[in-house]
């Protein structure tokens, strides 16, 4: 790459949450940012707590630590941003990436179109499909905030406007383990604390019992002063037939001991199956204790999450708006060793 396209910072940018200032910044040759409400943002002292203390003002109701991350951006976008500087906007609608080259300074044009009156001028140099670049790549550009620096991945973008070959397009391409993985990751997280803050106690046991029915049982929720036993499932509709299963269920995310396992096993009857579930985890004692019994079964946190991955469609309304999930793909990376 030349040296000069080597010394540029390139900036990456979303037109808004669903895509709709994309012709704006076509048809004007601009990049743009909304908080429309701020007003004109050169009247700002230039320094980002002038930046933090407007946005607290005009919007009251914005969480608090999203302040300094959304005047951070504005704050850039007028101070840090230079021009010469390279941008890349990924359009959602298009599915192709533009990179241009930022050519002037910060302007305020509320004229020019509604919700995003903060421009600066960009001369597009080309766009390109998105298959032509690195899973890691399109990972750092689909960053959740409006403005970002490119900085990973800044060489594929600096090579293409180079003319030079991109980075290979190969089954093995590292990247994609870590966003599958960091994808789910995040989504398992969102589970956990999801139930851990919103189902404490007796709604996680009516949980259980629903994700239960959802695998095929029968099941109900016991006396409230029962110890040790919250649930009680079964395949026949009146319970009367084995196998019958008592289930205790932790809705904290500290680790389960052998004596709270070894409690609920105490509660079984000849023929009948425990089952302890808890949010968190089990001490290794526990796992000892669990493996001399053929008719205890054990699920942590992470099992827990796996059993609603595959339950989860077939869950009603009100826990599918508890854990608002989607089906998505995500890339698989192919195991090329030989045994």
């Amino acid at each position: 790459m030349s040296q000069n396209t080597k010394e540029k910072t390139i900036w990456g940018i979303h037109a808004g949450k669903t895509g709709d200032a994309a012709t704006l910044f076509l048809k004007h040759s601009c990049v743009a940012l909304g908080w429309d409400q701020m007003g004109d943002l050169s009247q700002l002292a230039p320094n980002r707590k002038a930046f933090k203390a407007a946005l607290a003002k005009t919007y009251p109701k914005k969480k608090p630590g999203a302040i300094p991350n959304n005047a951070g951006q504005l704050f850039r976008f007028l101070h840090e941003m230079k021009k010469g500087d390279l941008v890349v906007f990924p359009n959602k609608t298009t599915r192709k990436l533009h990179i241009g080259k930022i050519t002037g300074d910060y302007e305020y044009a509320p004229k020019l179109a509604q919700g995003y009156p903060n421009i600066r001028k960009v001369e597009w140099l080309m766009d390109l499909d998105r298959k032509n670049f690195s899973q890691g790549a399109l990972y750092e550009i689909g960053s959740a905030m409006s403005l970002f620096q490119v900085k990973n991945h800044a060489d594929e973008f600096r090579a293409a406007l180079d003319g030079k070959a991109i980075a290979p397009i190969v089954s093995e391409d590292e990247t994609v383990s870590a966003v599958a993985e960091n994808i789910e990751e995040n989504t398992r997280d969102f589970v956990l604390k999801s139930l851990s803050r919103e189902l404490k106690g007796l709604p996680l046991e009516d949980f259980i019992r629903h994700l239960l029915e959802c695998m095929g049982y029968q099941a109900r929720l016991t006396k409230k002063n029962e110890p040790s036993v919250d649930v009680i499932a079964h395949k026949d509709q009146l319970g009367i037939e084995p196998p019958i299963i008592k289930v205790q269920v932790k809705s904290g995310d500290g680790t389960a001991s052998d004596k709270d396992v070894s409690a609920l096993y105490g509660k079984l009857s000849a023929g009948e199956y425990g089952l302890f579930i808890t949010l968190g985890s089990f001490s290794s004692h526990a796992h000892s204790f669990e493996q001399g019994k053929g008719n205890l079964r054990l699920i942590d946190g992470e099992e827990l999450v796996d059993l609603i991955f595959q339950n989860y469609e077939r869950f009603d309304a009100r826990y599918k708006g508890l854990l608002p999930l989607r089906s998505v793909y995500v890339p698989e990376p192919i195991d090329d060793t030989e045994d």
